[in-house]
């Protein structure tokens, strides 16, 4: 009987050593077994094994199991797990897939550790430019220099006389220039700031070199615009980097619409192992309600909209002036008539809108043009980030019914400077994962790559930890704010699925679901919080396919 050889199959292979996996091949049917399985619900928490059907979902998991399959449907494919840890697939619910990319195949800046060591990679890398070509990069952040500053013009300037070059911020709302960039782009001492963007300038009143948000248009309209073959490489880079991390998954922001295809073209050429939610620019509202461009992994129905900037480089709108910049509230990038009108039509298009929005007031203008637009939860409208909420305004989040779209990882990196910026008294309400929950809402967990690194570990451990990578953490870090290791899964697992409207399909372990799974080498429920950080992915599966594994060590 088909039932009793499931069963021999999978006592053979937990009781045998570790077999070289394979995906799963058409007309079979897979069993993943010999590890520990968390399913992500209550109960059952954890199985032995999963059955997986040649259409790649879980027909069964065991125990219990079931005899709803014949003879006739092929033969039994076993995947040994090797004693590791396998859980529902892993999403990133806010990730920007272009940047991933873009950050393995060009100068990468992340980790960059000082104004001194920004200054010598550039020394370096103009050693291979000829006079007058631009070097471009990004990923620095000044958290934790010593220095204690954004790096200037000044600075740049000392090794760069024949090379412009532009360096963006790891956030993506800010960036320095050196003189002859600033020059190239039109930007000098007396340049007006744009609606929604800054030029910083020093006490004698001189641009220093760093421009933010809105003001970085003409800076950014110097590097060249990447070919179609540059864009279908970065992207195919993003998402095998994506998946070796264990990610099947990511919810892709910011998309331009002119992408969707070249998306697709990857997809159905095979070079694109994940699966993608896209939210697009503002000018995909048509093709998202259209639903254009969309194959059996890729889901096109989302629009992503912009309130204000980043806090690092005081773009976020804030209600009261920043702490250690009082003429300051931050920067308006959408009005409250042009957000009420893109509501409206996102309602009557059936598009989701992932809304950023980081500081205190951007937040609760979203909230007010919301309420009085008398939008629901059916909407599953989202806010990306909600870093900063006054504290009256966290139930008012969960009442609405909007979902909070989170990063941990961007609170044990930013509270080395939200205190600086905002104050301690308004720390209550910022990277408020726990009190958001308490208060009814679910949230969708990321990681803002490239912003962050884009790890699942990472991200993960941020979030029931509450500290740094190396285990530290100081006052204003609100450590009764970190959640707890089912929460932490949820977090990556369920809920994105739900803010996707995928929660059918998938976000847990069951029969019926698509079997998206990702196996890690360890147990994320159970080991110390500071093992997390050791542990590696092993193995991510896609739609029942293994789509990248591990060598053997």
């Amino acid at each position: 009987m088909r039932l009793i050889l499931l069963a021999a199959a999978a006592m053979l292979a937990a009781c045998s050593g570790p077999a070289p996996a394979t995906p799963a091949d058409a007309g079979k049917i897979t069993v993943f077994t010999n590890g520990l399985i968390y399913t992500g619900l209550e109960d059952p928490a954890t199985v032995e094994g999963v059955v997986v059907g040649a259409d790649g979902r879980i027909i069964a998991t065991i125990p219990p199991m079931s005899a709803d399959w014949g003879d006739d449907e092929g033969e039994l494919n076993i995947i040994d797990l090797g004693g590791a840890v396998m859980f529902p697939g892993f999403t990133d619910a806010h990730a920007h897939l272009l940047g991933i990319g873009q950050r393995e195949l060009t100068l990468n800046l992340e980790g960059t550790a000082s104004i001194d060591e920004l200054v010598t990679r550039t020394e370096i890398e103009l050693t291979e430019k000829a006079p007058g070509e631009i070097l471009f990069g990004r990923g620095w952040i000044e958290t934790g220099w010593p220095d204690g500053r954004m790096p200037s013009a000044a600075d740049l300037d000392m090794v760069s006389p024949e090379n412009p070059v532009i360096y963006v911020r790891a956030d993506g709302h800010a960036l320095v220039a050196n003189t002859l960039a600033l020059k190239a782009a039109g930007i000098h001492d007396a340049t007006p700031d744009p609606a929604g963007g800054h030029v910083e300038r020093g006490a004698d009143g001189k641009a220093t070199g760093i421009v933010i948000d809105n003001a970085m248009t003409p800076v950014m309209k110097l590097v060249a615009e990447p070919s179609e073959a540059d864009l279908l490489k970065a992207y195919q880079t993003g998402a095998e980097t994506y998946a070796a991390r264990g990610w099947t998954g990511a919810h892709n922001m910011s998309v331009d619409p002119a992408h969707a295809p070249l998306l697709e073209r990857l997809d159905r050429e095979n070079h694109l192992p994940l699966r993608l939610y896209n939210a697009f620019d503002e000018a995909g509202m048509d093709l998202a309600s259209k639903r254009l461009h969309e194959t059996d992994t890729i889901t096109n129905r989302a629009v992503k909209l912009y309130m204000d900037g980043a806090l690092g480089s005081r773009g976020a709108q804030l209600l009261a002036p920043y702490a250690d910049r009082p003429e300051s509230t931050g920067l308006s990038l959408m009005d409250d008539d042009r957000l009420a009108d893109l509501m409206a039509r996102a309602k009557a298009a059936n598009v989701q809108l992932a809304i950023h929005a980081i500081g205190d007031l951007a937040n609760r203008r979203m909230l007010e043009a919301y309420e009085t637009g008398g939008y629901g939860p059916a909407e599953r409208w989202r806010i990306e980030h909600t870093q900063v909420l006054a504290p009256e305004d966290i139930d008012r989040v969960a009442k609405s019914g909007l979902i909070p779209s989170m990063q941990p990882s961007h609170a044990i990196g930013d509270l080395f400077f939200a205190p600086a910026r905002l104050g301690m008294d308004r720390l209550r309400g910022a990277y408020a994962w726990a009190s958001l929950i308490r208060a009814g809402s679910i949230i969708a967990g990321g990681s803002d790559a490239p912003v962050e690194v884009g790890s699942p570990l990472i991200e993960f451990y941020a979030a029931v930890a509450r500290k740094d990578l190396s285990g530290f953490s100081a006052e204003g870090w609100h450590p009764e704010e970190a959640l707890s290791r089912q929460q932490a899964l949820m977090l990556f697992t369920y809920w994105p699925a739900y803010a996707a409207f995928q929660e059918a399909d998938l976000g847990t372990i069951e029969p019926g679901k698509i079997a998206d799974f990702t196996v890690f080498d360890r147990d994320l429920m159970t080991v110390p919080e500071g093992e997390i950080l050791k542990a590696r992915a092993v193995m991510t599966v896609i739609g029942g396919e293994i789509v990248w594994q591990a060598e053997k060590e």
